[in-house]
């Protein structure tokens, strides 16, 4: 038996973002009396943080006031929406949906506003810790009694090597999950305490970003552009993002639906594809690739979150999926979860009862009111824009509930799925392929430590998946991970490029068969984003 150090705290919070620091803070707030520690995976607070970022300021101004006295160093107000349809050659301008108005709000790099929630926590006493990933929850019974940290210094085999160090237990009283969209350890602890029964399945994006430096004069600072249809057909969710920011610097971003069908529809490629636009291409030829990154994001709202609660544990902001989809912004919304958990736990003294607090909240509110809108486009774009004005029109009041489904369930075999011309062209933009891209990810990672990407059957791979799906993860993986090498004798088999890895978890979504199991690297493994 491993001999491991044991840690305690009144509370430990997996998971250094928004959602996880808004909890800690507001904890400390409260009841200062109280041991709080917050663990995080990336190698410092920040790193593997990414999102579009248009923030809406109200939850953290409750949390935080003092923010607005020392904004991150990319914070920029939101000044002007457009909202585009694009076809392949030109588009036009529709009208600004309701929920994308964004007066008020700030365009900002959620890299650099989580360090600077990270000091004020630790000022307020809770520890934080960079580099110590969560590999599991220690369950005893049906009450979560912390976590366990995982093993350092394995060898390739998965053996312990000359500078093996166990992981630590980190014991609690409560845990609080805020590992952002499809967190390893919930995704555990959500199948062996059941807590999504009776709920619909959750449903995901793959959203792609990137930070360019632009010619002098182009960039609009506090300019907001969405636009949906090319490069993807009306049958398959997906827009992009252009966020203007100040010194001639752009944010560029597409969000495709995991919900697609087609095997052979390649996510990355759509993205470069809609920056070779006639309208985009415009804007960045000339300019710099400063910064990429990917990440899923949780999209089912409302009917797809888990029970948030169970004896000794609460789950808050995208890890239970709190973000509002036709907003395209959730990082309101998991400071406003955050912090209300705090509340409640100080309140009450105890996690149950968390559930029911967050559905009858401002922020649970907000989400039932948009819950029919992202699962209206499985029938297309056009009757999900006509549903989601319905929707939107009756501020959510009808008296039905649509429903999601697996999205790995959703691929077509390659039979049954034709060749589609999407119109797509030759490329001059960077980056030139995802190899390139991962690059501007800034990867750090130990190519000796055991590969974090479990695969159940590989045979599946050079078998069935072949011919039923032509291994549709090579298309998929936005960071060339998955890739099926010469095997001898006119056979494939599949090699897992861990190092690629931007911790997007596409895999353990998409996969078809349900095989690919993605787990935490040694800590501090993964990507280095600067200012996403």
């Amino acid at each position: 038996m491993t001999d491991r150090d044991v840690m305690e705290y009144d509370v430990v919070i997996v998971g250094a973002g928004p959602a996880g620091l808004a909890s800690a803070i507001r904890l400390r707030q409260l009841k200062p009396e109280l041991s709080v520690c917050v663990l995080e995976k990336a190698l410092a607070i920040g790193a593997h943080m990414l999102s579009g970022c248009v923030m809406e300021p109200a939850p953290l101004d409750a949390l935080l006031p003092e923010w607005r006295e020392s904004m991150p160093a990319i914070c920029v107000p939101a000044k002007r929406d457009e909202f585009w349809y694009l076809t392949q050659k030109s588009g036009w301008r529709l009208p600004n949906p309701p929920q994308m108005h964004n007066d008020g709000n700030f365009i900002l790099s959620l890299g650099l506003l989580v360090p600077w929630l990270a000091t004020r926590a630790e000022a307020l006493g809770v520890d934080v810790f960079a580099g110590f990933a969560a590999a599991e929850a220690l369950i005893e019974g049906s009450r979560v009694a912390g976590i366990r940290l995982g093993d350092m210094g394995l060898a390739k085999d998965g053996t312990p090597g000359p500078n093996y160090a166990p992981g630590a237990d980190v014991r609690a009283g409560t845990t609080i999950l805020a590992e952002g969209c499809r967190g390893s350890v919930t995704k555990n602890v959500i199948a062996r305490l059941s807590l999504d029964a009776g709920r619909a399945p959750q449903t995901y994006g793959l959203g792609f970003k990137e930070l360019w430096q632009l010619p002098p004069g182009r960039a609009e600072p506090g300019l907001i552009q969405h636009t949906v249809g090319w490069p993807v057909d009306s049958r398959t969710y997906g827009g992009s993002f252009l966020y203007h920011l100040d010194q001639d610097r752009v944010y560029v971003g597409y969000v495709v639906g995991l919900d697609y069908t087609d095997p052979r529809f390649k996510p990355f490629e759509a993205f470069q594809q809609f920056k070779h636009h006639p309208r985009m291409h415009k804007l960045l030829e000339g300019g710099e690739l400063l910064a990429y990154g990917a990440r899923t994001i949780a999209a089912g709202g409302w009917q797809s979150l888990p029970q948030m609660d169970a004896p000794g544990l609460m789950l808050v902001g995208d890890t239970a999926g709190t973000l509002n989809v036709p907003k395209i912004k959730g990082v309101h919304q998991a400071i406003r979860c955050g912090a209300l958990a705090a509340e409640y736990l100080a309140a009450h003294g105890k996690t149950e009862g968390f559930d029911v607090a967050w559905r009858e909240s401002e922020g649970g509110r907000e989400l039932k009111r948009v819950r029919n809108i992202k699962p209206g486009f499985h029938r297309g774009l056009w009757f999900g824009m006509a549903n989601a004005a319905l929707e939107t029109a009756t501020g959510g009041r009808s008296p039905w509930t649509l429903k999601h489904h697996e999205n790995h369930l959703s691929l077509r075999r390659l039979e049954d799925s034709t060749v589609a011309d999407r119109g797509w062209q030759e490329r001059d933009l960077p980056p030139r392929d995802r190899v390139s891209a991962v690059f501007h990810a800034g990867n750090v990672h130990d190519e000796s430590q055991p590969v974090h990407l479990k695969v159940a059957d590989t045979s599946i791979c050079a078998t069935r998946c072949v011919t039923e799906f032509g291994n549709p993860c090579e298309n998929f993986c936005p960071a060339g991970v998955y890739e099926m090498v010469d095997a001898g004798g006119g056979g494939r088999r599949l090699q897992i490029n861990a190092a690629n890895c931007v911790h997007c978890k596409a895999c353990d979504i998409k996969d078809p068969y349900g095989i690919i199991t993605w787990t935490t690297p040694e800590g501090g493994s993964g990507p280095n984003y600067q200012n996403l």
